[in-house]
């Protein structure tokens, strides 16, 4: 079976890719490589030695679209390709409102005229703002206190009307912290500005600096810092494929929302912490401000989906940042220099 991923070539896109292919599907890839790797694309071929068709386009370009369903028979879409920069999103939110909003729905009128019911999205933690419980589970109040969170939740409302409506199949899922690196050491995280905290500090290891920023040592936390979920994204991407089989193989009509967290929170400081103790290097760690609305806990609940689709984690805190690290160890630059 043929799937479609839009931004493909993305960190999460790449390594679900391999999933995809594990697992017996056929991809057809499409990414604009505004935040995407070429690089990630041609590495995954190498690791599977799978032909992977890569277009080059916006999944909201119709003519494109057109001709990517006249010649692959598309089963399913698995959606990644948006603007997913919070700071960013308030700063430049007509952008984000006008590709992650206004483009899917082209996009979904698309896929609807040409008669392919089966999308999983992907969303996100920001659809619930500050949490009111921990852990969050899919039922706590949706509030999005940022930009790219509401068109997020507008695009999990638009597919729930479409479900309704038209017969659609989809899954939302719903990302917390993503992290690692696939096991190869061929793919890895590579954003431009990175604003995570394991690729951060794992880079500026890498690079000989050391240096550590922690944004908040006054949380009511048991060491004063924010308590984050980190979920393996080789076990993110294998839940992308649990989703698109479940509704290949469903009726018309199905739709749900599921997050994807590990259900256990590490504080910034232990995590700083267990990264020192992977590398085997001392940090300089420097303590800051806190962001504004950056709340103490996000811890999500995943027990849904486990229990729904059988989806189970494989890998912990250790595997990520020991995955990271073989990484950015070996490709300080990312993918600058090439595969």
């Amino acid at each position: 079976m043929n799937i479609l991923v839009t931004g493909g070539a993305g960190y999460i896109g790449s390594h679900t890719i391999i999933s995809l292919i594990e697992n017996g599907f056929s991809v057809i890839a499409l990414d604009n490589f505004y935040s995407g790797h070429k690089e990630a694309v041609d590495a995954v071929e190498q690791l599977t030695k799978a032909d992977i068709m890569l277009y080059n386009g916006d999944f909201s370009d119709i003519n494109l679209l057109e001709n990517i369903i006249k010649k692959h028979n598309i089963s399913g879409v698995i959606h990644f390709a948006a603007r997913s920069l919070v700071g960013e999103s308030m700063k430049r939110p007509v952008e984000y409102y006008k590709n992650n909003i206004s483009g899917t729905i082209i996009f979904l009128e698309f896929l609807k005229k040409n008669g392919v019911n089966n999308i999983v999205f992907s969303s996100s933690a920001a659809v619930y703002g500050i949490p009111v419980q921990i852990p969050i589970v899919e039922t706590s109040p949706i509030t999005p206190i940022n930009v790219y969170g509401f068109t997020k939740t507008v695009i999990e409302n638009m597919l729930e009307s479409m479900r309704g409506a038209y017969g659609f199949n989809y899954i939302s899922l719903r990302y917390f912290n993503a992290a690692g690196a696939h096991k190869s050491g061929v793919i890895g995280e590579d954003h431009n500005p990175e604003t995570h905290l394991i690729p951060n500090v794992l880079k500026s290891i890498a690079s000989g600096e050391k240096r550590a920023t922690v944004f908040g040592n006054d949380y009511p936390t048991k060491d004063g810092t924010a308590i984050r979920d980190y979920i393996h994204v080789s076990d993110l991407s294998y839940a992308h494929v649990v989703a698109i089989k479940h509704l290949i193989e469903s009726k018309r009509g199905i739709g749900n929302t599921y997050n994807l967290g590990c259900e256990k929170g590490y504080s910034v400081l232990s995590v700083l912490r267990k990264i020192e103790e992977i590398t085997g290097r001392a940090l300089d760690i420097k303590f800051a401000a806190r962001r504004e609305g950056d709340p103490a806990v996000l811890v999500a609940s995943y027990e849904k989906i486990r229990r729904e689709l059988g989806f189970e984690l494989k890998y912990n805190i250790e595997d990520i940042i020991g995955s990271a690290w073989k990484w950015h160890s070996s490709r300080l630059n990312g993918y600058e220099g090439g595969v």
